[in-house]
């Protein structure tokens, strides 16, 4: 199915968009529950305001996106890596990601002890 240039309010379940592609198109405030998005492509996506749940990420990769203000709660996320991100007021479990990293230079510049 193509939808192009057109503005409409979908209610999707139980369904397979597996592969599909989404370009300049706006979801803000979009509800995703239960979703596995395998596969799919999505490029300049306004996501802003959207809640996921019981979501299948794996595999992703995001790369020039706003995430300021993002929560992560009960996340798989083996295997992660962040580089050439601003992380300033970035916490982990309460702990500020600055404090984290001056910890660990302190260390290491110590020895490691």
């Amino acid at each position: 199915m193509k939808i192009d240039q057109e503005k409409h309010r979908l209610t999707v379940t139980k369904s397979d968009l597996s592969g599909s592609v989404f370009n300049d198109v706006n979801l803000s405030g979009s509800t995703y529950d239960n979703v596995n998005m395998s596969g799919s492509t999505y490029h300049n996506i306004n996501l802003s305001g959207c809640t996921f749940d019981n979501l299948n990420m794996s595999g992703w990769t995001v790369t020039d996106a706003n995430l300021a203000g993002l929560r992560l709660m009960n996340a798989n996320l083996a295997g992660a890596s962040i580089s050439g991100c601003r992380l300033e007021g970035m916490t982990i479990n309460g702990v500020a990601v600055s404090d984290l990293f001056q910890a660990y230079e302190a260390a290491r510049l110590n020895g490691g002890k």
